[in-house]
């Protein structure tokens, strides 16, 4: 009789984010440098802009554990609860900021938090996908605000950030593939951090329940599995 096999349990699993585990390249080197120069930045904002999966929350996660941050997003903005986000620590990371855009309320919420960091010499860290020159925003003197500010692309990774990103979400979670997986894997997965970050668990989810190593046999499996049941994204590969 064979054993079943094993269930794996959810535990949830914590990722490194302080700043010696974020890998700087080329598709983040300035986006890294702009965060090194806080709070010495020409304005109260700075705008991280670029595709899912950049990075861009990783970014703000490690700017967060300098500056304690409150986080919060552009569709959750509201002008009354405006000043209590900059009372803790003088400083918001604005997730989805673009959101606020079309929605009066919002961008009136907006306005009034760059304003408000501005006199209280704050800052904000705005993330979107677009950049700023692309909101469609409707409030004159925000669009002028925002604008103004600094802007800096998240640029997709490319392999070398891939394949070192991979290694670390594997070693996060004591897992130590061989080269070829890493090398099996570049060559077929979405060229996203996101996509990279629910590969990796889904592996280590599969190799457990399997009692099996993560070898090029099951991440051909793996990936398979994810890329037949997620939506295909522009810049993925699916050659198996």
């Amino acid at each position: 009789m064979s054993l079943p096999a094993q269930i794996p349990l959810d535990l949830g699993h914590r990722t490194a984010m302080g700043c010696e585990d974020f890998l700087v390249a080329p598709s983040n080197a300035d986006a890294v440098a702009w965060l090194d120069r806080w709070p010495s930045w020409p304005a109260p904002a700075l705008t991280l802009f670029g595709p899912a999966g950049c990075g861009k929350t990783h970014l703000s996660q490690v700017w967060r554990a300098r500056s304690h941050a409150v986080v919060t997003r552009g569709d959750a903005l509201d002008s009354g609860v405006v000043p209590s986000l900059l009372a803790p620590a003088n400083a918001v990371v604005v997730e989805d900021a673009d959101a606020v855009t079309g929605k009066p309320e919002r961008e009136e919420a907006l306005f009034h938090l760059y304003n408000l960091a501005r006199e209280q010499q704050g800052h904000l860290l705005l993330l979107s996908r677009k950049a700023p020159s692309r909101w469609r925003t409707r409030l004159p003197d925000l669009r002028s605000r925002i604008k103004g500010a600094p802007a800096v692309e998240v640029r997709p990774p490319d392999d070398a950030l891939l394949a070192a990103v991979l290694v670390k979400l594997f070693a996060d979670r004591q897992l130590r593939p061989g080269m070829e997986v890493i090398t099996y894997l570049l060559a077929r997965m979405e060229r996203s951090l996101d996509f990279a970050r629910r590969l990796v668990a889904a592996l280590d989810h599969a190799s457990l329940a399997a009692h099996r190593g993560v070898t090029v046999p099951l991440a051909r499996e793996v990936l398979s599995d994810l890329q037949r049941t997620e939506p295909q994204r522009s810049g993925s590969k699916t050659t198996l």
